[in-house]
């Protein structure tokens, strides 16, 4: 019921927001393109859903891209991007109610933190919009539930799975990384603590602990060694996100972002976090309290560890300058607060395990004076006071251009009023307007009805264009096996056109500037100018459509 509910509440705001209102954001859309070129592009395989980005959330969306021919919004609305994140967000939020029950909490106390959790602006939005924090919410609060239930019942097939949920994913995002380590630090720490407990040598508590912590470390390991192999046999780039000229760091530096001092960049950090969730250290000191004096703190560890290392890794990125000051890439410290408050009163009963261990911890049933349980109840009153302020601080925050640029543009989409002004609105506007030009322009290309292989784009701004067009086998894009050899002739290869944006920033990888450095400008001799767009969106460049002219010679 509360997966259904959840998806149903993710899916009916995405479907709004990307067939009603026509709301993108371009990551998602890149997904789509890359799940809509590996089966309806017009040299269609695997290798062209990408290597820059994890594979999990395009591959995810490949059963509903198959259903495109019938259902044409699963592209051209990013529709399958939808229903693929509201599926992992609703399980997220599963799997956050599955904490309490495992437990055997209070059914009050275990339904409202959940619904704290589904109903966060954050969680509503990623639920809703195609982009991959959904699927990586999902795996991190499985593996959290996983491990609180292994400190519980030291079942080896909980720690297996929390693994397995590592690495997964890692095949969403690359911050599992540092998840990983957190929770090996926990599983180490944990079993060492334990075989101490019988006795045993510390060379045998060390081994112990190396035995378990592998068993956390070897589903995302390889994971990692899977994918750089794969791109390196197939680009010959091994970690393509962080060396390619399209990962972020390149698109940093292409982009001419001023860097700050280490030190504003981590009061920008902070200050995301605490908009996320302000009231959060007050809930983990509580919990932390409630946890030592039932003397049951590792189960609060792990949360910590998990989530906490997500947020750390974020943190230095952007300190560091190689990542994007968005708001996001802080949304792991939602569960951290959601999971954390989920473990504010004791179990009531023995977690499910399919074979208990030999450190297996029976539930606190020490006899309960009156002044004790009325000490609960407040406490967890505050925790649930503490995890419901992040409601309305979220949505504030995502209204802000500073903190939440993403994000900003979707309070215009909801206020829908016609008669605001300023520059403020208008920046909103035409953020919410990102990709019309590009949808106007896959119309008009879809109206020429041109054979196969007419238009050469580089689908680094062009995707949006592929994704929206009904006949996406008219593109040449760099994913075909035979796009360089297109590229270096597209008279000789019944070329018609081709899309070019200004060398500029991003655009200066765009592959037809790299080959043609003033088509855009003149045309470079094999193209006519036909046709130029201006974009009406936030950010992105103006279109130039260049007809290619017969027999010239791009030599």
């Amino acid at each position: 019921m509360i997966f259904v509910a959840c998806f149903g509440l993710y899916l009916g705001c995405g479907i709004w927001l990307a067939v009603d209102q026509q709301f993108f954001v371009g990551d998602s859309l890149s997904r789509v393109q890359s799940a809509q070129s590996v089966l309806f592009s017009r040299d269609p395989h695997v290798a062209a859903i990408g290597f820059i980005f994890t594979p999990l959330t395009a591959l995810a969306q490949l059963p509903m891209t198959a259903l495109t021919p019938m259902v044409p919004s699963m592209t051209a609305d990013a529709l399958s991007a939808v229903i693929m994140s509201a599926a992992f967000m609703a399980a997220a939020v599963y799997h956050v109610f599955g904490v309490t029950r495992d437990r055997e909490t209070a059914w009050w106390y275990s339904v409202v933190i959940a619904s704290l959790f589904a109903i966060q602006p954050m969680i509503v939005f990623y639920g809703a919009n195609g982009m991959s924090e959904a699927p990586f919410l999902c795996f991190m609060c499985w593996a959290a539930r996983r491990l609180i239930r292994w400190v519980d019942s030291d079942d080896v097939h909980d720690l297996v799975t929390a693994g397995i949920a590592l690495g997964l994913a890692y095949f969403t995002r690359y911050d599992a990384v540092a998840a990983t380590v957190g929770a090996a630090v926990l599983v180490c720490t944990v079993t060492f603590r334990r075989r101490g407990q019988t006795g045993a040598p510390t060379r045998r508590r060390i081994q112990r602990a190396a035995v378990d912590s592998s068993l956390v470390i070897l589903p995302p390991l390889f994971a990692f060694v899977l994918w750089a192999v794969t791109s390196w046999l197939i680009t010959g780039n091994a970690l393509a996100q962080f060396t390619s000229e399209y990962g972020n760091s390149a698109i940093i530096e292409q982009s001419g972002t001023s860097a700050d001092s280490a030190l504003a960049n981590a009061r920008f950090s902070l200050t995301e976090l605490i908009v996320l969730f302000p009231a959060l250290p007050v809930g983990l000191v509580v919990v932390a309290a409630l946890r030592m004096r039932i003397h049951r703190f590792a189960p609060f560890a792990v949360p910590l560890l998990l989530f906490g290392s997500v947020l750390a890794f974020q943190t230095y990125s952007y300190i560091t300058g190689s990542t994007f000051g968005f708001l996001r890439f802080y949304i792991a410290v939602i569960p951290l607060g959601a999971v954390a408050a989920a473990l504010a009163l004791p179990a009531q009963a023995t977690v499910p395990s399919r074979r208990p261990g030999r450190f297996a911890d029976l539930p606190h049933r020490r006899a309960l004076t009156r002044r004790g349980r009325h000490a609960r109840t407040v406490a967890s009153m505050v925790v649930i006071l503490c995890t419901a302020l992040s409601i309305p601080t979220s949505w504030q925050a995502m209204k802000s251009q500073t903190l939440a640029p993403q994000e900003a543009a979707l309070h215009t989409v909801l206020a829908d009023d016609s008669d605001a002004t300023g520059a403020r609105v208008a920046e909103d506007e035409r953020a919410a307007r990102s990709f019309s030009t590009e949808r106007q322009i896959a119309h008009w290309l879809d109206s020429q009805q041109l054979p196969e292989g007419s238009v050469v784009v580089d689908t680094l701004y062009g995707f949006a264009i592929v994704a929206r067009s009904s006949d996406p086998k008219q593109f040449v894009i760099p994913s075909d096996q035979d796009f360089t050899e297109i590229l270096n002739d597209p008279a000789g290869h019944r070329v018609r056109y081709l899309l070019s944006v200004p060398p500029r920033g991003r655009g200066t990888t765009d592959s037809l500037n790299k080959r043609y450095p003033t088509l855009f400008e003149t045309g470079s001799d094999i193209g006519r100018l036909h046709l130029e767009v201006p974009n009406a969106g936030a950010d992105l460049p103006t279109w130039r459509v260049y007809e290619v002219l017969a027999g010239a010679d791009p030599h």
